[in-house]
């Protein structure tokens, strides 16, 4: 196959006009196919199906300190609970608060309590005249919802091999005393699957911010999502980074079994120093008497320990890895020559990240969802939907069927070809 940027006019002509009768027949068919989200498969929600009896009237619904899960108490979650948790998180048990089902709302409520009463006795945000927050693109949608909803001024920091360019963040954070935060996915990122290096995650710890109370946002969403059991990736702990760098207080470290046991009935956490935790706590009084303690119980009793959990992730694995390398392989043999995209083969996480030439993400997108496959929407990756090269598109490809995944992805295959092609011809 020759790149297509090295054909003539009428080359492109021509392949442009096989393309586009290629892409009618695929729309005549009626597809009606979504790849928009990150959600399990109803295949990986099986697997979790036994935890459900785990539970039942005639068990023992105490928790291993004798505490009543059917009643009220305990903020911070059970006993067992933090120790399952801390395991999958790598940190003690007594850095750890349990939620309840989402990581998201947890970093929804860390940043609405810095808005509205501010970080260990600091100026809350929504006072100052300006807040801004260090967004590493291409990232995770929602984050960059969550600074939108509350006014907060987005900056992009470019992703690297090892994680977000790090020149560019120690400068700024050093620099400007309105920057309170920064998110990361530090582990098989959202969307790309880049793991951060062991000196990205040193550099973070050893960051000299000028605000007080600036904070890390650890989402460690993909922490145990491995593909493959011989290669996987590592990352270092943060808090103990922190910690041995003089800089304890500058983490919050989030994670769920969202993609683990059920997405709408998981068990979520903040792990973070005793100084953090006693600030979070304060609000928390007010908010809660505690959180669902018999879900938690209930995963106890099911994975038991972090062995349990690696064991079901190879499940997990098992139904993942192929639609993965199914996607990659296709990449690989259909558009490599083609020097008409690029992409990177993760290790674990949820995602693929797709780079097409500059200016056709939206309108890849778009053909994919004329001919009955829907797209996450270009430009969420960035901030405020503006991907400033209109290049990067995130593909999920955990809920469709593997026939399902086969047919979409040829159909994307095909709309990157015609777009790209299209492109080309407007700039002969």
């Amino acid at each position: 196959m020759t790149a297509y940027g090295k054909l003539s006019r009428e080359e492109l002509l021509k392949l442009k006009a096989e393309l586009e009768a290629k892409y009618q027949e695929v729309k005549a068919q009626n597809l009606h196919l979504d790849m928009s989200r990150g959600k399990p498969s109803a295949e990986q929600l099986d697997l979790s199906m036994e935890m459900m009896d785990v539970l039942h009237s005639g068990v023992d619904l105490k928790d291993s300190e004798g505490v009543d899960c059917r009643n009220y108490g305990v903020l911070d979650g059970v006993k067992e609970a933090k120790q399952l948790l801390g395991e999958m998180s790598e940190v003690s048990p007594d850095k750890i608060i349990i939620y309840g089902n989402s990581s998201l709302n947890v970093m929804y409520d860390t940043v609405a309590r810095a808005m509205t009463h501010g970080i260990m006795g600091h100026t809350p945000w929504c006072k100052l005249d300006k807040v801004k927050f260090l967004c590493p693109v291409p990232g995770y949608d929602r984050h960059f919802a969550i600074t939108e909803y509350f006014g907060i001024e987005m900056v992009n920091v470019p992703m690297t091999s090892e994680g977000p360019d790090m020149d560019m963040v120690e400068r700024l954070v050093s620099t400007d005393s309105a920057i309170k935060g920064i998110w990361c996915v530090p582990k098989y990122s959202n969307p790309q699957g880049i793991t951060y290096s062991d000196e990205t995650v040193r550099r973070f710890a050893k960051l000299k911010p000028a605000a007080e109370d600036f904070r890390i946002f650890w989402d460690n969403a993909y922490c145990v999502h491995h593909l493959y059991d011989d290669t996987q990736d590592f990352l270092l702990e943060i808090l103990d980074e922190c910690e041995k760098a003089g800089n304890p207080d500058l983490v919050y470290k989030f994670c769920s079994t969202s993609k683990i046991s059920f997405p709408g009935s998981g068990v979520a956490c903040i792990a973070t120093s005793p100084n953090n935790l006693k600030d979070i706590k304060k609000q928390l009084t007010i908010q809660t008497i505690g959180h669902d303690k018999v879900n938690q119980l209930r995963h106890v009793r099911f994975f038991k320990n972090i062995d349990g959990i690696h064991e079901h992730m190879r499940k997990h694995a098992a139904i993942m890895r192929p639609k993965f390398e199914a996607i990659l392989d296709t990449f690989d043999r259909e558009l490599a020559a083609l020097e008409i995209g690029s992409w990177i083969r993760p290790r674990g996480g949820y995602f693929i990240s797709f780079d097409a030439m500059e200016g056709c993400a939206k309108e890849i997108v778009k053909k994919c969802k004329e001919a009955g496959v829907v797209m996450t929407g270009a430009g969420a990756t960035y901030p405020y939907g503006k991907d400033p090269k209109d290049s990067n598109i995130r593909i999920a490809p955990s809920f469709p069927t593997t026939e399902e995944l086969a047919v979409a992805t040829d159909l994307f295959v095909l709309c990157v070809k015609l777009a790209s092609v299209e492109k080309l011809l407007e700039e002969k």
